[in-house]
């Protein structure tokens, strides 16, 4: 029997345009994602820092006096690699981590960057404050005290947009309207400082004996913790991008 040349033929085709939004970190594994980067990232920090504290001594007392007091640059050098060594094992760990969801090596390569170009730039300008309430040449006012150490915490916090804008240009990769993790490293120093500062209104509390090795231990703990847990959260709530066949007709 003729078909009517009027009625159109049905055509089954796959698209494999279609595009569908879903979360870097799947719902099942947000616990578990969770508990694993806090640790990996607490792990970093205490490691990184004993690593690079460790390598620190060790340069130094093997430059002799003379050459650290003739030529500054080489107490710099040592510095700044004990800095590198610190960025790297933290930034290592936390790529172990997240390399089942974005590319390790770009991560380990990002925070590494990232951290010591905000950690340069934070002490930059603490030290700039610094130098500036030092030529004053007088006794600081409580005021005074208040307004320069205020001015060196804006510093602190606002030197994590370094770190986060470098993270954040591998996230892009993988992410979609990731553009609010350049400001997460800054909201993780922000509660930094919020936390150092109920600590010092409770060091009153603590013998004098052990006060500041508590006060040090107590601080780089909360620190740890929150550079990890703030992140974690952060990773939590990005999405991608998934490709998904459609049949149309």
């Amino acid at each position: 029997m003729p078909t009517d040349s009027n009625t159109p033929s049905v055509e089954v085709y796959i698209s494999s345009t279609s595009k569908v939004l879903r979360l870097l970190i799947p719902r099942a594994q947000r616990r578990n994602f969770f508990i694993r980067f806090t640790l990996m990232t607490v792990v970093g920090w205490v490691v990184g820092g004993i690593a690079s504290i460790a390598i620190e001594r060790t340069l130094l007392q093997a430059l002799p006096a003379v050459v650290l007091q003739q030529q500054p640059l080489w107490f710099w050098f040592v510095k700044f690699f004990s800095s590198i060594v610190f960025a790297v094992i933290f930034a290592a760990d936390q790529a172990l981590i997240l390399r089942q969801y974005l590319s390790a090596r770009l991560w380990l390569l990002a925070t590494s960057a990232g951290w010591l170009i905000a950690n340069s730039v934070s002490r930059g300008w603490i030290n700039h404050i610094s130098s500036i309430a030092i030529s004053l040449n007088k006794s600081l006012s409580f005021e005074e005290m208040v307004f320069f150490g205020v001015l060196s915490t804006i510093s602190y916090i606002a030197s994590g947009i370094w770190l986060g804008f470098s993270q954040w240009l591998v996230l892009r990769q993988n992410t979609v309207g990731a553009w609010w993790w350049s400001f997460l490293p800054s909201i993780s120093h922000f509660c930094i400082s919020v936390l150092v500062w109920l600590l010092s209104l409770l060091q009153n509390l603590i013998p004098q004996a052990n006060r500041a090795q508590a006060l040090y231990l107590s601080e780089q703990g909360l620190t740890a913790i929150i550079l990890g847990v703030i992140p974690a959260i952060g990773f939590c709530s990005l999405k991608s991008y998934s490709r998904r066949a459609t049949t149309q007709r």
